[in-house]
């Protein structure tokens, strides 16, 4: 069977490339450029094309995945379904990959990559052998047990296309507002979502809005909090997560110590809280990437690397994600920025990351990085454009003890041009 990918650059895209890849089936794929991603994936037998254009589909492809970030009048897209070819949606595909398994996903607006990621780490430990497939660099796994574990996205209600055996619900508010039109239309899906699910729930104790999201829910419910020991990753949020894992490893019936040791093993994934020891001019200072993009996420993160650092200098540089989000959640990061201006020692705010296809015009004029500094109106909190960062960090992060770079966009690069 040949697998073509539109898209195939995507996380969960090419997660989903790489283990058909490695069934054996032949694959082929485009992006709109290379990346730490394709790279591998070529370097596997994949046929990589950059770029977008009808003649990358061979016209004896027998299905077509592509992203939800691919826009319909994609040329490649056009051709499949001009031809007859069956297309599938990341989602969808996802779907029909998980019909044969064991379904535990994790979902929420926050946390997911981390909890699918522990919860792969238990199962493996464990010896269970479970296929994967998590948003992050390298996050799949083929394995040759029924278990399948994957992150489910709200984004577009995507989700609505699993039916899940064990959902892990981390927390659910408000998010990708460009397609929710408000809190109520988020709850109304993750009620449809949480009556999907055939066997358990495990669900954050604390948060309200999940318990109004699967009070209907037919299936068994357990309610977790925190782990009372020490894990590797810093941070409340991260407490959490484990919980989560705690309770799966309880239904999975593995062995408590075992799930235990296996979490406190942990090291963290692909740019959450990712450390790493630079030394610039003589002085030794700590880069963290972190994927926050969100006002919550910001929150968090920062308050765990402040308890994890709390007599260093930190220096965040933050990239806005997406112009809409931004907008539609302005007051919540103006809030959010304010309230960590006491414990960050220096906050660039740098330009805002658009996503292509997803970002109408007259929504760009309405917002800019420069107009949220102004409304956080605090001496430490500036604007820089993104051109200018790279000479900035060189100049100033020896300053610091600590350099945090928090983006789900374009800027993490920067680590990797700073002289270790």
């Amino acid at each position: 069977m040949k697998i073509h990918f539109i898209g195939i650059g995507g996380i969960g895209v090419s997660g989903l490339a790489n283990l058909y890849l490695e069934k054996g089936y032949f694959v082929s794929g485009s992006d709109k450029e290379a990346s730490e991603i394709t790279e591998p994936l070529k370097k596997k037998g994949a046929k990589v094309f950059i770029g977008h254009k009808q003649n990358n589909l061979a016209p004896d492809v027998n299905l077509v995945v592509y992203s939800e970030a691919v826009p319909e009048s994609n040329p490649e897209l056009k051709k499949a379904r001009k031809l007859g070819i069956k297309t599938l949606s990341g989602a969808e595909a996802m779907a029909r990959f998980a019909r044969d398994y064991f379904l535990i996903a994790v979902s929420g607006m926050h946390g997911k990559t981390t909890t699918a990621s522990m919860a792969a780490k238990l199962l493996t430990d464990a010896g269970l052998d479970p296929t994967y497939i998590i948003g992050t660099k390298n996050g799949y796994r083929l394995g040759k047990s029924k278990y399948l574990i994957i992150e489910a996205d709200d984004y577009k209600a995507k989700l609505l296309n699993y039916h899940p055996d064990i959902l892990l619900l981390t927390n659910i508010e408000e998010e990708h507002m460009d397609y929710f039109k408000d809190l109520s239309h988020v709850l109304r899906v993750f009620k449809q979502y949480a009556g999907q699910v055939k066997q358990l729930i495990i669900a954050n104790q604390k948060d309200a809005n999940i318990k109004k999201a699967m009070a209907l829910a037919k299936c068994k419910k357990i309610l977790y909090s925190k782990v009372d020991f020490k894990l590797v990753v810093p941070g409340d949020h991260n407490q959490e997560n484990a919980a989560a894992v705690i309770e799966l490893s309880k239904t999975l019936k593995i062995d408590l110590k075992k799930a235990e040791n296996s979490l406190k093993s942990y090291q963290g994934t692909w740019r959450r809280l990712e450390e790493k020891k630079i030394n610039i001019s003589g002085h030794k200072i700590v880069v963290i990437n972190d994927y926050a993009h969100h006002p919550t996420e910001i929150k968090a993160s920062c308050q765990a690397l402040k308890e994890k650092y709390p007599k260093e200098n930190i220096l965040l540089l933050f990239q806005p994600h997406q112009y809409q989000r931004t907008y539609y959640l302005f007051d919540n990061f103006v809030e959010t920025f304010k309230t960590l201006s006491p414990v960050i020692k220096q906050v660039i705010i740098t330009d805002i990351y658009t996503v292509k296809g997803r970002e109408s015009a007259s929504l760009k004029k309405k917002v800019s990085a420069q107009k949220l500094v102004k409304a956080i109106s605090k001496e430490n909190i500036s604007y820089l454009p993104e051109k200018d960062l790279l000479g900035f960090l060189k100049k100033s992060a020896p300053k610091f003890q600590v350099v945090i770079i928090m983006t789900a966009g374009s800027i993490y690069k920067l680590a990797n041009n700073l002289k270790e």
